[in-house]
């Protein structure tokens, strides 16, 4: 197999300079218009087959190589978030309250560099790669989108492969499950009516801010004690908005939060003991509760072949990597999934934070920022994959 890292550090400037482009222009889910102009503009300067506008703003890319064999798909998000930025680097966003605070600007500059490397090799290519630049992976449906609108037909791939730059771990990490990677991940909202009254004759009142703290306290049970203790499952509530006044018990109080599961009977499991728990509280508080679930993604389970061969390839391509497989699981979620679900894949999680940089907030934080070598890693790392496969 060619040497992929050394040709991806002789692009680095290449793939540092989009990156940063990308980062001081974020755009939230679909709302990427001028990164999709500009990874169509750089497919197409390859003489790549380009189709945009897939799902809004996604952008999908066709390079084939010269001999017959399968279709590999490589997906890439793009989208920022709703986050004002406090690095104050100097590549830092120029779009007030808008940030890359999870490396989809990595992410991005990091395909655009796979096509180019294997571009130059699809002589030796037995096969055709799939390049997939997605909209709105922070939970707004950009994967849902696209495979709606064909991204993988047409025709269907034969695997897929995706990355993630990982500021958990440090550069030099990379984490290739041999099964379950990201957990499954619920939204939900509760409304509790009561009888709002004044806070000194709660007699007179049915208090939803009492029904609502015996709802959170008891859906602890949950995982606690309904679900096996070598099975994992989190049920999170994080938002608590109701009443006004110190002295005034309101009508209403909303909660909202998020579930987390990887097994489907666990699921099922965690989401009847969820509808139990909240209705059940809140009729026997003089309550009435409405509740609003949404799944948001299907949990991430890497192809166990699949998975084996890409772990071959990363210690081959960054032998000087640590390599963690079996035991490096998650409970964030991710929306590859649903393409997942459609073609069988492997999700792979790359290190990218410095602590001697001060390069190691976490995903989402203000200050979030990565190792920039972890740009050649990722180019190199999926280039060889590819190949692997073709």
């Amino acid at each position: 197999m060619p040497d992929f890292l050394a040709e991806a550090q002789a692009l680095f400037e290449y793939t540092q300079s989009l990156r940063r482009d990308f980062h001081m222009h974020p755009e939230i889910g679909f709302k990427e218009v001028r990164t999709a102009e500009i990874v169509a503009r750089e497919l197409t300067s390859l003489g790549l087959e380009v189709h945009t506008g897939i799902a809004k703003t996604g952008v999908v890319a066709l390079l084939e190589g010269v001999k017959p064999g399968p279709l590999i798909a490589l997906r890439f998000d793009m989208d920022a978030l709703p986050v004002l930025e406090e690095t104050g680097a100097e590549y830092a966003s120029q779009n007030t309250g808008v940030m890359h605070a999870c490396g989809h600007d990595g992410h991005t500059a990091i395909g655009l560099t796979v096509a180019k490397i294997l571009h130059s090799h699809r002589s030796e290519l037995a096969g055709s790669l799939r390049l997939i630049f997605q909209p709105a992976e922070e939970g707004q449906g950009g994967a849902e989108g696209m495979i709606a609108e064909g991204a993988l037909d047409n025709p269907k791939p034969d695997k897929i492969i995706g990355l993630h730059l990982w500021n958990e771990k440090p550069l030099g990490w990379i984490g290739i499950s041999n099964g379950p990677a990201m957990a499954g991940a619920e939204i939900f909202k509760i409304k509790v009516r009561g009888k709002g009254g004044h806070g000194a004759a709660p007699h007179l009142a049915n208090d939803p801010l009492l029904a609502a703290a015996q709802i959170i306290t008891t859906l602890q049970s949950v995982v606690a004690r309904n679900i096996a203790p070598l099975q994992a499952a989190v049920v999170s509530v994080c938002t608590i908005h109701g009443g006004e006044a110190f002295n005034v018990i309101p009508q209403e109080v909303h909660l909202a939060g998020t579930i987390r599961t990887f097994e489907p009977s666990v699921r099922e499991k965690v989401l009847e003991r969820f509808e139990i728990i909240v209705y059940g509280l809140a009729e026997t508080m003089g309550c009435r509760a409405e509740v609003e679930l949404r799944r948001l993604t299907p949990a991430v389970i890497n192809d166990a072949a699949i998975a084996a061969r890409a772990q071959k390839v990363a210690s081959q391509t960054l032998p000087e990597s640590t390599l963690e497989t079996s035991n490096y699981i998650t409970m964030g979620s991710e929306d590859f999934a649903f393409m997942m679900e459609k073609v069988p894949g492997c999700f792979i999680f790359l290190g990218s934070a410095n602590k001697e940089k001060g390069l190691d907030a976490s995903h989402h934080h203000p200050r979030f920022d990565f190792d920039e070598q972890a740009l050649s890693r990722g180019a190199a790392l999926m280039a060889s994959v590819a190949a692997e496969f073709l």
